[in-house]
């Protein structure tokens, strides 16, 4: 069987920036260790598989390693590929996903795209003596939400110069661990470390500010905020509070297009 492929970079305006997503557009669904080994073999944080319902798309995504709840960036880019290049006229396109329900992205005038996604609930936890080791800095705050660890430290100077001990971040019990931080520049940074999916640190992690976006919006009384999470090839989000939603706003390019075999 042959089947078109995009390669996408998210939260980014530039090619080699952002977060690279691949993305399929299915008939049908394949079965799922054929969509595993694919993911696999792209290697890239995420590979997205969409299939066309009457008025919506269901959509998953998978790591190199394991089907996830939830992915911002592999779901900015399935909407970039859809408006782009499906000849979707409508500004609002629907994805239901099995795991996390109903997620909208909005077409902006400027070329962006708005995500719409459910908001995690955060709770308060003690130092976790594990996690600090793992990152190899103690925060002010940890929070854990529905599958990340959220960590709060005290500059976006300490967070930049974090070096995980990736070998004891695989072993704790999360998808993955955020650290986070006021921004010199923007309202908050981030970085995202998740080497439980195969993914050591994520570029640009769309997911990880259903997290962020609520514990930032609390701490600095603000509902819209920019953000930017600080890896290698970084990426810029803006972002807002909406109670039980988050809207998360960023640009896409086009990166590659081809076709495999399977």
């Amino acid at each position: 069987m042959k089947q078109k492929i995009y390669q996408i970079d998210a939260f980014t305006d530039t090619v080699f920036g952002g977060n690279p997503a691949a993305v399929c557009l299915l008939q049908e669904w394949l079965p799922d260790d054929v969509m595993q080994n694919i993911a696999a073999e792209n290697n890239l944080a995420e590979t997205a598989f969409a299939v066309s319902k009457v008025d919506y798309y269901e959509l998953r995504w998978f790591t190199p390693e394991l089907e996830v709840d939830l992915c911002g960036h592999a779901t900015l880019a399935t909407a970039f590929v859809l408006f782009n290049y499906y000849g979707i006229k409508e500004n609002t396109l629907r994805f239901i996903s099995p795991r996390s329900g109903e997620l909208l992205v909005d077409r902006n005038l400027d070329g962006s795209m708005t995500l719409d996604f459910p908001t995690d609930e955060l709770f308060a936890e003690k130092n976790q003596e594990d996690i600090n080791h793992a990152i190899g800095k103690v925060p002010l705050q940890t929070f854990k939400g529905k599958t990340d660890f959220l960590l709060v430290f005290e500059s976006q100077e300490v967070i930049e110069k974090i070096s995980p001990d990736f070998h004891l971040l695989n072993q704790l019990d999360c998808r993955g661990v955020i650290v986070t931080s006021v921004g010199k520049e923007v309202d908050f940074a981030s970085r995202f470390f998740a080497p439980q999916c195969g993914i050591p640190e994520d570029p640009v992690t769309g997911s990880a500010h259903t997290s962020l976006i609520p514990y930032w919006s609390s701490t600095l009384n603000k509902t819209k905020m920019n953000a930017q999470q600080l890896s290698q090839r970084g990426g810029a989000l803006s972002c807002e509070y909406l109670g039980d939603r988050v809207k998360i706003t960023g640009k896409a390019v086009c990166y590659m297009v081809g076709e495999i075999h399977v």
